[in-house]
């Protein structure tokens, strides 16, 4: 399901004018592609029948995995593409394609025996944008119905005067009642109240040394380079904590043991201090609680409730329900048992636009099975997120699967995972289109239907997601019986995957392993360099957590890999140098807290690699030659700089980097397709002659693509007027400008109504007047404003009468003249 589409536009590139002079090679592959769109139309037959309910022959599953392994064919065909310009190995191609061609001749033949009349087509999406109403669902928990009552109850308990000691109170209850969403509407009511908060979420397989991590990061505090260890972490939480009032929310939480761990953080004191746990486990809830009064236990929504909530979320109405929806609504939420997740995720469906007839609704009412007011169980909540998936285009289904290689509980960025869908060939585009913005699309529409839930900044823009763990339980079981993505939680894990046996179906197409065990060696199954059949042929792979030094030399084996996505946690150092063999590489994320990274010291061989972000705490130094890569779109770099001669990736969309000392500055306004740039530098050490403030001034001036533009430097900088303030004119395509810590003595010109597109304004300034700030207000996209002034401000400034589309985000000004009046209409 994944892999035909990019193999069939592979394919068309080899028929392509360029290689017409070579007739056999030409004939040879127009036979091919004939054969695999055939293939490929067959195999999105076999999608649908197997949601019709019956389960497929094992022989026509066979057949059907058979498939997944073109991804060697995949990447000889784009080594092809490039060899095919060199007349003197077209033999040599000739005889490969007739082993494609032999193998591809075998699977037709087996597809034959099971010959199917007809073909359904897999229903395409226009581009979509995230639904507002959605997500104030999911974030906006006050909107919500039937929870105001368990708010202002647990509120009452939490806030009591006469309760000084530390208290715990465990929320518990079914997954899917809305523990967590009581839990964050209670945390975002009191949390003012508190010295310090932090909320959290476990997981059934926590890695407790990352939780507390998270835990010291939410709190704000400074984490010391030398507590790697469980008890270094929580004697840092415990000594910040120990004269606060904190609150602390630990979400989805499982097991006893976890808590008597995490516990260890949270020190008794008689400031008021307050932990929430959510679980769906009653021992748990009482293990956590010294108190049984302090158990909250959930109950499902009532029938009106249940009612209201969904049609909130299909017809925009709280209560009107139209008379030929009356029945059948009440027959399926009778089946939805009162649980909001349930409730959400069967409205989401009906809120699309071709959902609005009759038959729909009443063929989602058959599909459902016992009603959980009966049979509160797994099963039954699986029911219906399968009904949810099942109801998925095809391309959809295949990028919502991808999200099984997250770790549970993960917070998953938007624009990382859409690009990993590129690098996969999982994103089609039309003339016309930009195959990001299609992608973006493609995650809008996943959160649109109720099956990812949106996460948002602090500005309340969708910029990832989480996957509920239901959610994530269905996912995880539709892979590994499409053999889609396998997943290992441990080294024992990995190498039962690695070292199994049997047909080719059997083979590991995409690779997630998590939280392993550092001392674990898992270079025994390496034998003389080779590396496990099943292996072969993985094109992603993708390591969270703890992990064995050894395992990067592994990487050099997985030579058809695409996508290498290593999150490690706690390691000091990490040998990356093998990347230089991955010549199909199209994405590489690499996240740590290391202390050194190593590249290769030539990176040139990875011409298709099209993101590349480091994320480290120290400098890397990258390869002289990552200049020359053409298709390099995102490049995100730690400390250390960059190379010389980055104006030459005209490619560019994304840079991001930190304190770049030899940036030619002038150069870099030649990077016009850039999107984002983001810089965070000393400014005394780069910047400090007004020579180079001009003319990175200048050169921002002339990237007329660009969409966001963030500086962050470690002491606030005053300008002069000599750089963005004297600026003649800014990018019009400007959405969001956050010039952090950058003072500039007034209000810039250039911020006027051209600069059309721009929604999200952070502006630092000396002094300003109402006329200067009424020109803020007239930007016509504007909606989330964050304006200080630090000397003076004069005047009644109001926001919305006209222009700004009334701010309907967040306007947060301050000033500190008393004279000075900010107001929103």
């Amino acid at each position: 399901m994944g892999v035909m589409k990019p193999l069939l536009a592979k394919l068309t590139t080899l028929m392509g004018d360029e290689y017409k002079k070579l007739k056999g090679v030409r004939n040879q592959v127009s036979f091919l592609k004939d054969e695999l769109t055939t293939m490929s139309a067959f195999l999105e037959k076999l999608a649908f029948m197997d949601d019709d309910g019956g389960e497929l022959d094992p022989l026509v599953k066979d057949w059907r995995n058979h498939l997944g392994g073109g991804a060697d064919a995949s990447g000889f065909l784009q080594k092809t593409a490039r060899r095919l310009k060199t007349l003197r190995v077209r033999h040599q191609i000739a005889n490969q394609i007739d082993e494609i061609k032999a193998r591809v001749i075998e699977v037709n033949q087996r597809r034959k025996r099971y010959e199917l009349d007809g073909c359904s087509n897999s229903r395409a999406s226009d581009p979509a944008v995230v639904d507002p109403r959605l997500t104030s669902l999911y974030q906006k928990a006050d909107n919500l119905v039937g929870i105001d009552g368990p708010t202002e109850e647990l509120i009452q308990l939490l806030t009591d005067a006469g309760q000084q000691k530390l208290m715990v109170v465990s929320i518990v209850g079914f997954g899917g009642l809305g523990k967590t969403t009581l839990a964050k509407q209670v945390y975002d009511k009191i949390g003012q109240q508190f010295d310090c908060k932090a909320f959290v979420s476990v997981s059934q397989r926590p890695d407790i040394a990352r939780l507390l991590s998270t835990i010291q990061s939410k709190l704000n505090i400074q984490e010391s380079s030398q507590a790697h260890e469980v008890q270094d972490i929580i004697d840092g939480i415990r000594y910040y904590l120990g004269n606060k009032r904190y609150l602390i929310v630990v979400d989805d939480l499982w097991k006893r043991e976890a808590w008597d761990i995490i516990s260890c953080a949270f020190p008794e004191n008689a400031n008021g201090s307050r932990v929430i746990v959510t679980t769906r486990v009653e021992d748990v809830a009482c293990w956590a609680c010294s108190n049984h009064q302090y158990i909250h236990r959930m109950k499902p929504l009532n029938s009106e409730d249940s009612k209201r909530l969904f049609f909130k979320r299909v017809i925009r109405s709280k209560d009107g329900c139209p008379s030929q929806y009356e029945e059948v609504s009440a027959e399926i939420l009778k089946k939805c048992g009162g649980l909001p997740l349930a409730i959400i995720t069967i409205a989401s469906l009906l809120a699309c636009e071709q959902a609005r007839i009759m038959q729909e609704w009443e063929s989602i009412r058959n599909s459902l099975g016992t009603p959980f007011g009966t049979n509160p169980s797994l099963e039954g909540m699986r029911q219906i997120l399968n009904l949810s998936y099942k109801n998925l285009p095809l391309h959809l289904r295949t990028c919502l699967l991808y999200l099984a290689k997250y770790p549970e509980d993960s917070s998953i960025d938007r624009d990382d995972v859409v690009r990993q869908w590129i690098a996969e060939g999982f994103v089609r585009s039309s003339p016309g289109q930009d195959l990001e913005d299609v992608g973006k699309s493609y995650f809008n529409e996943l959160i649109n239907r109720g099956l990812i839930q949106p996460e948002q900044n602090n500005y309340g823009v969708v910029m990832g997601c989480r996957v509920h763990d239901m959610m994530l339980d269905l996912i995880l079981s539709r892979c590994k019986e499409d053999n889609f993505i396998s997943v290992a939680y441990s080294c024992e894990e990995y190498m039962l995957i690695a070292g199994q046996h049997g047909y080719n179906y059997n083979k590991v197409h995409r690779l997630s392993v998590q939280s392993m065990d550092s001392e674990s060696d898992c270079t025994i199954l390496m034998e003389g360099g080779v590396i496990p059949a099943r292996l072969a042929h993985v094109r992603s792979v993708s390591l969270f957590g703890k992990h064995p030094r050894e395992l990067p030399l592994l990487l050099p084996l997985f030579k058809y890999l695409r996508v290498l996505h290593i999150t490690f946690y706690l390691l000091d150092q990490a040998d990356l140098t093998a990347i230089r063999h991955l010549v199909q590489l199209g994405y590489l994320l690499f996240v740590s807290h290391c202390f050194k990274v190593e590249l290769p010291s030539r990176i040139c061989g990875l011409v298709h690699l099209e993101t590349l972000e480091i994320v480290a705490y120290h400098a890397v130094s990258f390869p002289s030659d990552i200049v020359s890569l053409a298709c390099l779109s995102h490049l995100r770099l730690p400390r250390g700089g960059l190379p010389n001669g980055i104006p030459k990736i005209k490619s560019l969309r994304t840079l991001e980097m930190f304190h770049p000392p030899d940036m030619d500055i002038e150069a870099l306004g030649e990077l016009t397709n850039l999107r984002k740039l983001s810089l965070f530098f000393d400014l005394e050490a780069t910047m400090g002659t007004a020579s180079n403030l001009n003319a990175l001034g200048s050169s921002i001036g002339k990237l007329q693509n660009l969409r966001y533009l963030e500086f962050t430097v470690p002491t606030v900088r005053f300008d002069d007027d000599g750089l963005l303030g004297s600026l003649s004119a800014f990018p019009c395509s400007i959405e969001i400008l956050k010039p952090e810590t950058w003072r500039f003595s007034r209000i810039p010109t250039w911020i006027n109504a051209d600069l059309c597109h721009l929604h999200l304004l952070e502006l630092l300034v000396s002094e300003t007047c109402t006329d200067e700030v009424g020109v803020v207000g007239e930007l016509p996209s504007l909606i989330h404003l964050h304006l200080q002034v630090e000397l003076k401000m004069k005047g009644t400034v109001v926001f919305g009468a006209s222009g700004a589309a009334g701010l309907p985000g967040r306007c947060n000004a301050q000033a500190p003249d008393a004279r000075c009046t900010i107001r929103t209409l």
